[in-house]
């Protein structure tokens, strides 16, 4: 059933394509101070969804999750 699921939802592939979308629309942003900075934050909020996905998924258990956070 796991496996099931991870090919109909598979976050990490889709976050992991999401941070690179991401990284390809602030690339075609005006080099403007105001832009570059509000891209940096862009580009790092989209890349961690992806990383506390795969953390997510990586706990042992449902309770070595919530005592790691």
């Amino acid at each position: 059933m796991k496996e099931e699921n991870s090919k109909r939802y598979d976050l990490e592939e889709r976050t992991e394509k999401c941070a690179g979308r991401v990284g390809e629309f602030v690339d075609g942003l005006a080099k403007t101070a105001r832009k570059v900075e509000h891209g940096k934050q862009l580009i790092r909020s989209s890349g961690s969804v992806g990383a506390n996905c795969i953390e997510a998924n990586e706990a042992l258990s449902k309770k070595g999750f919530l005592d790691e956070n």
